[in-house]
């Protein structure tokens, strides 16, 4: 098939997601980002609506980009005014850009209630608009706001607002479903009609090009638009992960992939698809939010495999369960552990943390059932694979312990109603034969007794200094039991070079937090002997020497 255009609109449509807002700054990472993506189109916002907009479009011309074209947004111009005196229309061309779109009424129901004005002069100011921004900028693309609904109430106006554009030079006709709530057959249906010649009231065919912008209101974004390009449409519309306000719109991450490798239609190379996931992540931390890990080819758990069954039948061959290689977006294939696992599961994860178990050892049933036993308690590994290899490496006589824990205790007080609590740990390890006995405050008890706990730590074992906990979830595992039910506690740590997760679990949060805290200390400084930094013999006698000596 042919060839589609990529149209951007996360720096405008999903800026309007309520959860979303960028700086200017944040808008010139992104379209740097969508530039290197492949993306052809970066729709970046209304021209001196606002004052970060009119920056934004000022800084943009330094941006030297290898391919994406800036647009300017608007609307036509408005009732009663000549195009050439719009204001809106002017800042548009004063931007610079060389690509613009604007969006006009294309609902008879829109131009009566909204616009307030005869169906006729819609149509005269939709062509006065697009013919005098033609006048000036390359290419002009007209938003059809409203088609969809506009033709299930009056076709016969609605092919007229786009004939209208037409004849005003518009360089692409884009059928916008802004209430999101076309379902495919309807578009499908639509979408025909539309490409007929003399179909409706004798209507001539519309030679401009079309394209789609689809909202999911419906949850049928993607699909419309697979479904509209499929059709003939030469530009679609969307924005990275389906940002967007409500409930979004076409998640560009699932559309570029599917018309690429499952449609065959050119719209990005081989290496910028590459990039997918990169740029996913990208704007989800441009955006101060959590990335969603099950989304679609780029999320975390797009190619996780849980089931032994599946792991046993993606080691043959990955077809059997992956729709395509992982690394065609830019992601990777993970095997998780669970109570579902099987040996294949075991031996998979194994190769990853540079384990050698032989495949008829019989370790590996034992691991199995210690995992399932331990899953059964209340355990979760899928998000704490540190503790998971802890517990692998304890099967194998692979593990030390770098301490002895001889007691701690955590203290809440609250002095009074109005004041903050006072937390408190104390603590008392054996590291080698010394005893080390230290206190520490904190944000919370978990807090203070991670404080207390590195600092008990950290003269003995420096290289803790780094390691930051970055992330503590809490979970209620057996509901119905109160205060006094099970809970889990996973926490993240990373010491600025990598992260890790790890878990705990029982009645008392303290406790759990407790385990999930030494398997995270723990994690690291196994890793640090295996890279070599604590297998010198000379600095195990030096530190061995401060120690004895009470020095840090």
């Amino acid at each position: 098939m042919g060839r589609v255009f990529i149209y951007d609109t996360t720096l405008r449509d999903g800026s309007q997601a309520e959860d979303i807002s960028f700086s200017v700054d944040d808008k010139l990472r992104i379209t740097e980002k969508l530039d290197e993506l492949g993306v052809d189109y970066v729709e970046g916002g209304w021209p001196a609506s606002n004052p970060k907009d009119t920056e934004y479009f000022e800084k943009v011309k330094a941006l030297h980009l290898r391919k994406a074209r800036v647009v300017a947004f608007g609307s036509t111009h408005r009732p009663g005014h000549k195009a050439s005196d719009d204001q809106s229309l002017r800042h548009i061309v004063h931007s610079g850009v060389k690509a613009a779109t604007i969006f006009g009424k294309t609902w008879d129901f829109h131009v009566r209630e909204a616009l307030r004005v005869p169906l006729e002069e819609n149509l005269k100011i939709i062509r006065d608009s697009v013919s005098f921004l033609k006048q000036s900028i390359e290419q002009v693309f007209f938003d059809a706001e409203h088609f969809f609904d506009g033709y299930k109430a009056n076709p016969g106006y609605a092919l007229k607002c786009l004939e209208a554009a037409s004849q005003g030079g518009a360089d692409c006709l884009v059928l916008c479903d802004t209430n999101g709530g076309t379902l495919p057959d309807t578009l499908i249906q639509i979408i025909k009609e539309v490409k007929k010649i003399e179909k409706i009231k004798k209507q001539k065919n519309i030679k401009t090009p079309f394209g789609i912008h689809a909202h999911n209101d419906s949850e049928c974004a993607v699909a419309n638009s697979l479904i509209a390009a499929g059709l003939g449409a030469v530009q679609v519309h969307g924005t990275i992960n389906g940002y967007g306000e409500r409930c979004g719109n076409a998640n560009l991450c699932s559309v570029i992939p599917a018309l690429k490798l499952k449609m065959g239609i050119e719209c990005v190379t081989d290496d910028e698809l590459a990039k997918l996931r990169e740029a996913s992540r990208f704007v989800t931390e441009i955006a101060n939010l959590r990335h969603f890990g099950h989304q679609p080819f780029v999320g975390d758990s797009a190619f996780a495999h849980k089931a032994g069954v599946h792991v046993s039948a993606v080691l043959k061959h990955p077809g059997t369960y992956e729709h395509i290689s992982p690394e065609l977006v830019g992601n990777s294939r993970r095997v998780l552990v669970s109570d579902l696992s099987g040996r294949s599961n075991i031996i998979k994860k194994a190769k990853e943390f540079r384990i050698e178990i032989p495949e008829r050892s019989p370790l590996l049933g034992d691991i199995v059932k210690n995992l399932k036993e331990l899953e059964n308690r209340g355990y979760q590994y899928e998000a704490a694979e540190a503790s998971f290899e802890l517990l692998m490496k304890k099967a194998m006589g692979l593990h030390r312990s770098f301490f002895d824990l001889i007691g701690f205790r955590v203290l809440v007080e609250k002095r009074s109603g109005g004041e903050v609590p006072i937390n408190e740990a104390t603590i008392m390890v054996n590291v080698d034969g010394s005893i080390e006995h230290t206190a520490a405050t904190g944000d919370g008890p978990v807090n203070a007794l991670d404080n207390a706990l590195r600092k008990a730590l950290e003269k003995f074992y420096p290289e803790l200094k780094p390691v930051k906990l970055h992330d503590y979830k809490v979970r209620v595992i057996a509901a119905g039991k109160g205060t006094a039910a099970k809970v889990r506690v996973l926490i993240e740590s990373g010491d600025g070079k990598m992260k890790w997760g790890t878990v705990g679990v029982s009645e008392n949060i303290i406790e759990a937090s407790y385990q999930a805290l030494v398997d995270s200390i723990e994690y690291k400084l196994l890793k640090e002997e295996v890279e070599g930094a604590s297998d010198n013999p000379l600095e195990k006698i030096q530190r061995k020497i401060r120690t004895l000596k009470g020095e840090n």
